[in-house]
């Protein structure tokens, strides 16, 4: 299932700003949670970690 473009955007923003997995909401994403880490990768979200 695809996220709402205007979802993956600001994604995209909020993560840039992060050095670890965060969820839409800027929230650091569990390990535990496989569903949302697996959306994550599949987005494309995990490109824009910052280093």
């Amino acid at each position: 299932m695809a996220i709402d473009p205007a979802v993956k955007k600001n994604w995209i923003e909020i993560q840039k700003k992060h050095d670890v997995p965060v969820n839409a909401i800027g929230v650091k994403i569990n390990v535990k949670d496989e569903r949302t880490l697996k959306v994550w990768k599949d987005e494309g979200i995990d490109q824009f970690i910052k280093k």
